[in-house]
């Protein structure tokens, strides 16, 4: 039996640079950052984070929706999925995925009992009802890898023959919960993050939603994308800490490469995860030359957005499919001078360059490691 190809065909981004793709693509490329110092909690010292305005994003959610019963991160998945149903529709074997590691965790201020609403199973239902999703949503929440882990589940789920298309929603935001775990680690970097830089301190949180429809029958024109490979390997190396030899990362990549039948060599853009920390960035270096990539150009996104948990990775396959459709490799914020063990090709400034294949990756909490292949495809 032939296996089934999956594509993705549409997407859509709400983030501090913008309500849509398009806008976030011109801001991205213009090397504008979303990244400001912010004082919000009592409890916490001021921070630097990629945040969406309140008043802002009240505006255009009060003028696209009739009611406000929504929460402020409800309020950015709504905004973010809206255009991709008006477009695709929703039948009766359409999957909804939702990708977040924190879902409304504000919800738990000073409640001695978590509220309904709190729950992430919850959360994916008001979404789903809203649009009229006939399938039972399903939850991704594996740290941060949990974006780019949806879309290879969109695709297994369509593989399987049970799902005709999906939609893959993502979304979390900044909030006293995050930012006071982070603090406790001692991660929060003290400047807007510097993600591979030899004086890169920790990372800078972020937020954002991101949608992107997958399925298996190609449009007629335009330009859309493959998805050619996909793994998820764990190296249970450390609640917290990645592995020093990048093992989950590495196979990740190694597997994903694999089932998409191409080499390291024919890679043309690499969107990495490069999060800022001392240890992360590092592991990525090793990982990504075991593998053969040190010379493939790549950057991290998170000098752009901060690191935005649960709608990271499907942020940053957004902006690289824009790269792709664009035939532009966009640069790495704040990176000064390079400072892992191994050389890697980071893109310093932006680039025009013929993209077909993209590899993102990404890695979280728990020892979780995940990669994807696209191929840019034109009609």
């Amino acid at each position: 039996m032939e296996k089934t190809v999956t594509y993705i065909t549409d997407y859509n981004c709400v983030t501090p640079l913008g309500y849509n793709a398009e806008d976030n693509w011109q801001n991205v490329l213009d090397g504008k950052s979303g990244i400001r110092k912010h004082d919000l909690f009592e409890s916490q010292p001021p921070f630097h984070a990629g945040i969406i305005d309140n008043n802002e994003l009240g505006s255009i959610f009060t003028a696209e929706f009739k009611s406000e019963n929504f929460t402020r991160l409800e309020k950015m998945l709504l905004l973010s999925l809206k255009p991709l149903i008006e477009k695709n529709g929703v039948k009766e074997k359409t999957a909804f995925i939702l990708s977040t590691t924190k879902g409304n965790v504000s919800l738990l201020k000073n409640k001695i009992a978590p509220p309904e609403e709190a729950y992430l199973s919850e959360l994916a239902k008001t979404i789903a009802d809203v649009f009229g999703f006939k399938t039972k949503p399903v939850v991704i929440s594996n740290a941060c890898v949990s974006g780019v882990m949806a879309v290879s589940v969109a695709k297994n789920m369509i593989e399987s023959g049970l799902y005709e298309d999906a939609y893959v929603l993502a979304g979390d935001e900044v909030s006293e919960f995050v930012i006071s775990g982070f603090n406790s680690f001692q991660a929060m970097s003290s400047e807007p993050c510097k993600p591979y830089d030899e004086s890169r301190d920790g990372i800078t949180i972020g937020e954002a939603a991101a949608a992107l429809y997958v399925t298996s029958t190609p449009p007629t024109d335009g330009i859309y994308f493959k998805i050619l490979g996909e793994s998820a390997v764990n190296d249970a190396n450390h609640i917290s800490g990645p592995s020093r030899t990048g093992e989950g990362l590495f196979r990740s990549i190694e597997n994903a490469l694999k089932e998409a039948q191409i080499s390291a060599e024919q890679l043309d853009y690499l969107s990495a995860h490069g999060t800022a920390t001392i240890y992360n960035d590092e592991m990525e270096s090793i990982a990504f030359t075991r593998a053969g990539l040190q010379n493939v150009p790549a950057n991290s996104l998170k000098g752009f957005y901060g690191h935005c948990l649960g709608a990271s990775g499907l942020l940053e396959i957004i902006i690289a499919m824009e790269c792709g459709r664009n035939n532009t490799l966009i640069k790495s914020l704040n990176l000064e001078k390079p400072g892992v063990s191994h050389t890697l090709n980071i893109i310093t400034e932006n680039k025009a360059q013929e993209i077909e294949y993209i590899l993102k990756t990404a890695s979280g909490f728990g020892g979780s490691n995940a990669a994807i292949i696209l191929k840019k495809c034109a009609q």
